[in-house]
């Protein structure tokens, strides 16, 4: 291996061994804890030091680096203290999850690291929101990125390397080709000769470098860094390299030939630094055992104060408390002058009024720019803001919401329109899997919000119509705003802008320009978690939102004599349930409507907590009223008769019957 190439200072080269060596020692010592049952999983990097040291020994100290799970030499060069490490493998309260998650699956802001979910691919559309954070501000920073091989073949790692191309973001992007996506050979994972040639279709500039030559990756990615601080735009490097052991030490490598295993034993990267310093007379074998000696207290040292510490009790209410950031709601009062004016005027000014107060907002989505977005709620926006903040985006929804992500990261809001709600099933995996679980995970913020334009009634046919709250009410961690009317909707909005946690906002198409409403002209905000009484009544309560409260509100026009509460429940994650309680107590008798199909919809659930906690209070049966069990038809007329808006006034009519 060829170390004489290049100059590098001989303190440096020292540095560079011993950080190579602390990750081998912490590895051989994880290994036999783990056959003492001691550890319950490990991926090994072990031959594979060099490029986790190198590219983290290149970058600032305040340069974000997003590694994987075989990136030891990222955290240990970031002189994260061990026993924080050793806890977190441990599922220990001074872990940075907490006991809730295992392995490198945690960040840490301390540190600028920004560690890896099991998807693999959203950690490259972070790189891009972190880095576009870093040239918003006009921050000389690079942001480093590793992925395998394996997820190259991932949509994420195509859609993040586009937009950062197209965006010019200082991004190094280090594919770590290690020979073997868990058991499958590259061979069968591609047909490229050369990972690097992949960014020529990004118009990206690409290098290959020896993945085990400590000195050439260090040498190289400092050049590269070095201009692109100055001249941002995004780098895709390709290090050769093996992975010696197991996808995970449970998976063995019966799979590689032994002939594999013994050349690339024979370019370990730390065996060969070592002798190479040796025969420079950098170190001798004396000192190296010094080294080792200092380096094997430190872990036995943090090792101890690990084992120490207790495991974690379980703590219900602590668990339920921390799955979301908290807010402290503010109130900004609406102001007495008001203009009357569409659902969708009222969404692009609390838009606007938020670009004004947040400077560090950003708007992203495809066509917003000077277009205006399709339906023009930001037309005029580039002229106002700039085309930084209101970034026309490239057809690729999962990176630009990990994109989002990365931004809330270093320190910007982020606003994505998803175009129609429809898409976000392209973007679903960083929504529900980063997103939502950040915070629970290692206590970092999702500052975004995920504008949803949905619903049926405009003959837009099965990919342009869904109202596909339910995909995200599930899931916890994500809040979920769903308002009828403009004044509702300016409010929310900007409260949904000020939450640091991930909300999706749906705004239902239909009533953009058929809703008029007096509503304030100021900036102001409207709490979550309360519904709306519109109507009020003792014979029924109406339980709905979005379309499903103008369908009941005609309904209840036409039908003067039936007397109910109408509650709109305005936001669905934090649900108003006790103002369902509250009602249900005084009218007896509960339907609840909404637009979505009925099965594993909002209405169930409603439904069942009722059930649950005011059964004794009820005179009839709980009826739910919802679209038919297909998908959305395009044609006028079977639309209409697959919205539960055709069936809602005849199963009322029943219920006050009963």
């Amino acid at each position: 291996m060829n170390y004489n190439h290049f100059q590098v200072a001989e303190n440096i080269k020292i540095t560079l061994f011993k950080s190579m060596l602390k990750p081998r020692m912490i590895e051989e010592k994880m290994l036999i804890l783990l056959r003492q049952g001691k550890v319950s999983k490990w991926f090994s990097g072990i031959g594979q030091e060099a490029i986790s040291v190198g590219v983290t020994s290149a970058l600032n100290s305040e340069e974000y680096i997003l590694p994987m799970h075989r990136n030891l030499g990222v955290f240990t060069t970031r002189e994260i203290p061990l026993y924080r490490l050793f806890t977190q493998w441990q599922g220990k309260a001074s872990g940075f999850t907490q006991g809730r998650d295992r392995s490198f699956h945690f960040g840490t802001q301390e540190f600028k690291i920004i560690g890896m979910i099991s998807h693999l691919g959203p950690q490259l559309g972070v790189a891009d929101g972190i880095a576009l954070a870093h040239k918003l501000r006009n921050e000389k920073r690079v942001t480093a990125v590793f992925t395998g091989e394996g997820a190259t073949s991932e949509g994420d790692f195509h859609e993040a390397l586009n937009v950062a191309a197209v965006w010019e973001l200082p991004v190094l992007f280090c594919i770590e080709n290690n020979g073997y996506g868990l058991s499958t050979p590259t061979n069968e994972q591609f047909t490229c000769e050369n990972l690097a040639d992949k960014g020529i279709g990004y118009g990206m500039e690409s290098h290959i470098i020896d993945g085990n030559n400590i000195l050439e990756v260090y040498t190289k990615v400092s050049e590269l860094v070095e201009d692109m601080r100055i001249n941002p735009r995004p780098v895709l490097l390709e290090f050769k390299t093996f992975r010696m052991r197991g996808h995970e030490e449970a998976s063995g490598t019966k799979y590689v030939p032994q002939e594999l295993l013994d050349t690339w034993a024979e370019k370990d990267p730390l065996e060969n630094f070592t002798s190479f310093l040796k025969n420079e007379k950098i170190l001798t074998d004396d000192i190296i055992d010094g080294i080792r000696t200092e380096i094997q207290a430190e872990i036995d040292e943090h090792l101890k104060r690990a084992y120490s510490e207790e495991s974690i009790t379980p703590n219900e209410s602590k668990e339920l408390s921390e799955v979301y950031q908290k807010f402290d709601f503010k109130a900004s009062t609406p102001s007495i002058h008001t203009k009357n004016i569409r659902l969708i005027d009222a969404i692009s000014d609390g838009l606007r009024a938020s670009m004004k107060k947040f400077d560090n907002l950003v708007i992203m989505g495809q066509d917003v720019a000077e277009y205006g977005g399709v339906f023009k709620i930001t037309d005029g926006f580039v002229e106002d803001f700039g085309k930084e903040r209101v970034r026309n985006t490239p057809i690729c929804e999962s990176a630009i919401v990990s994109a989002a992500m990365g931004l809330s990261i270093n320190g910007a809001k982020a606003v994505m329109e998803m175009q129609f709600a429809d898409f976000a099933s392209t973007g679903f995996n960083p929504i529900v899997n980063y997103l939502a679980k950040s915070f629970y995970r290692w206590g970092e913020k999702a500052d975004v919000v995920i504008r949803m334009p949905c619903g049926g009634g405009v003959a837009a046919g099965p990919f342009h119509s869904q109202t596909n709250e339910a995909w995200f009410t599930k899931t916890p961690g994500l809040k979920v705003v769903y308002p009828a009317f403009p004044y509702d909707a300016k409010g929310l909005l900007a409260t949904a802008i000020e939450d640091p946690n991930p909300v999706l906002f749906f705004e239902h198409k239909g009533l953009y320009r058929s809703m008029y409403q007096e509503v304030p002209v100021n900036y102001y905000t409207l709490p979550f978690g309360k519904a709306s009484l519109l109507r009020e009544g003792t014979a029924i309560t109406i339980v709905t939102y979005g379309a499903g409260v103008h369908w009941a509100l005609e309904t209840l026009d036409n039908n003067i004599e039936i007397q109910a509460d109408l509650l709109d429940l305005r936001t669905l994650q934090p649900l108003d349930i006790n103002a369902v309680y509250d009602s249900v107590k005084k009218t007896g008798k509960l339907i609840i409507l909404q637009e979505d199909s009925l099965f594993g919809g909002i209405a169930s659930d409603i439904s069942a907590l009722v059930m649950e906690n005011c059964f004794e209070y009820l005179d009839g049966p709980i009826r739910r009223v919802g679209s038919l069990e297909t998908p959305i038809p395009f044609d006028s007329k079977l639309e209409q008769q697959y919205l539960a808006k055709s069936r809602f006034e005849s199963v009322l009519q029943e219920l006050i019957a009963y």
